[in-house]
């Protein structure tokens, strides 16, 4: 009986182990926005929210409590020194504000917001 025990132990923590590696990594964060902001054409509104980063889907998702406000393709950028907590990079484009980039605190790496509609290869 103990023998039987202690496999169960071993194989649902091998299981553990397994699925934390196939999941990948998700960084999330408090953020606070000033002013309403374009995240991939969709506005979010002024205020706080919660920034989740899937480095498996390569993908920044906006949260409001439970509710999904906005979710974008993202490539990382390296950072040269580690970031003290999060930062929030936004540019002025005509009189809207857009998300440009979002680095978690402790990161070395800064969360790019995809440009979409950029094509390459244009005449």
């Amino acid at each position: 009986m103990k023998i039987l025990t202690n496999g169960v132990v071993i194989a649902c923590l091998l299981l553990t182990l397994a699925s934390a590696t196939a999941f990948g990594n998700t960084k999330k964060s408090q953020i606070v926005l000033a002013a309403d902001t374009k995240v991939n054409g969709t506005v979010v509104k002024k205020g706080n929210y919660v920034a989740v980063f899937d480095d498996q889907a390569n993908e920044l998702s906006i949260f409001k409590g439970a509710k999904l406000i906005a979710k974008t393709a993202v490539r990382l950028e390296k950072r040269d020194q580690k970031a003290r907590g999060t930062e929030i990079q936004t540019i002025l484009e005509g009189m809207d504000q857009k998300l440009v980039s979002i680095t978690f605190g402790g990161s070395y790496e800064n969360v790019v917001v995809g440009q979409s509609g950029m094509q390459a290869g244009a005449n």
